[in-house]
């Protein structure tokens, strides 16, 4: 028979037998947390991007509204002039 490893670090560290045969019932693993605060870090950016762009849709609405409104003023004054011109004629 062999005998056992004189350095303790050459030993592989035990197995949770149960927690490998059933992943759903595991609830103790270990989480790297380098790759979330990658993950969150990504997640922030995102959201940022997002905002900007919806801030920047926000404000081309506003102004084709502006655009919009502005328009239909000029036009019902167009009318009102056209209108009074007309009935000045007569």
């Amino acid at each position: 028979m062999a005998s056992p490893p004189q350095n303790s670090d050459l030993i592989f560290p035990a197995a949770d037998v149960a927690g490998e045969l059933n992943p759903g019932r595991n609830t103790h693993f270990h989480v790297d947390p380098t790759s979330s605060e990658v993950d969150a870090s990504k997640e922030q950016a995102e959201a940022k991007q997002k905002k900007n762009e919806r801030q920047k849709k926000d404000a081309l609405q506003t102004i084709k509204s502006a655009i919009i409104i502005s328009g239909i003023v000029v036009a019902v004054a167009g009318a009102a002039f056209a209108i009074t011109k007309k009935l000045r004629e007569k």
